[in-house]
């Protein structure tokens, strides 16, 4: 039994989209981190903006 399907569509409120999206990132950055310990592999993530606070 999985979760039910559900209709894809735009946040219209800018804070909830917002968070909405750092939620879901945080959870795949999340879910990456514990693959790579799994598999021995090396997991690293580095972000582009980060490039601009130089």
């Amino acid at each position: 039994m999985g979760r039910g399907k559900i209709v894809i569509r735009r946040i219209d409120n800018s804070t909830s989209r917002q968070v909405t999206f750092s939620k879901r990132r945080n959870g795949l950055l999340k879910k990456a981190k514990e693959l790579s310990i799994l598999t021995s592999k090396l997991y690293d993530y580095a972000s582009t903006r980060s490039d601009y606070h130089l």
